[in-house]
């Protein structure tokens, strides 16, 4: 039986260069439970997203999950700033 222990559940150069397209940072969470970190260009912590323990559309490209993803978080995902916002551009776009 394969271990996902130790996979990592989100690729880093695509939520970097997704990040960079809303013009804010990011770098892995110290939230042991979340991915990244984001931050504003003067180095603003702003959030914390993305569960570590599931993969997103980063390392997956599945549509369908993708799909999911966006109806579940409909209402939350466009306020811009929250947690939610940046996971959806960051994560799954």
């Amino acid at each position: 039986m394969l271990s996902y222990v130790n996979m990592p559940t989100y690729d880093l150069a695509v939520a970097k260069a997704n990040a960079a397209k809303i013009n804010v940072k990011v770098k892995p969470s110290k939230n042991k439970n979340k991915k990244l970190d984001v931050f504003d260009k003067d180095g603003k912590k702003l959030a914390s997203i993305g569960s570590k323990y599931y993969y997103d559309y980063t390392i997956t490209r599945d549509k369908k999950k993708q799909k999911s993803y966006l109806a579940r978080f409909a209402k939350t995902r466009v306020k811009v700033g929250t947690p939610s916002y940046f996971a959806w551009k960051i994560l799954w776009s």
